[in-house]
């Protein structure tokens, strides 16, 4: 069984290999529905708790990657044109 540790290195490598920089092109049509939850787990995943054991390979991603990956999520958002629902839905969540 591999640790933690093992996993993040494992997933370290396969990050540096060779071509892993290479930007792709990405024709994708979801719904907006899957925009919206998409970038919720986006987001949820990279404001968890670097503690949480379940998402430690964070740890390891540089910084830089994962502000691409918000990146991402946000210009998902605004080509769905979601912006502006899913600032208000997060200002609902705020008040739990």
């Amino acid at each position: 069984m591999l640790t933690t540790n093992d996993v993040a290195k494992v997933f370290d490598t396969i990050l540096s290999t060779p071509g892993m920089n290479e930007m792709v092109k990405i024709d994708l049509k979801i719904s907006r529905k899957n925009v919206l939850l998409l970038n919720h787990v986006i987001e949820r995943g990279l404001s968890s708790k670097e503690d949480d054991e379940s998402l430690s390979l964070l740890g390891s991603i540089p910084e830089e990657s994962l502000q691409e990956l918000k990146v991402v999520a946000d210009e998902c958002l605004q080509k769905a044109g979601l912006i502006e629902l899913s600032e208000k839905l997060n200002t609902l969540g705020d008040g739990k």
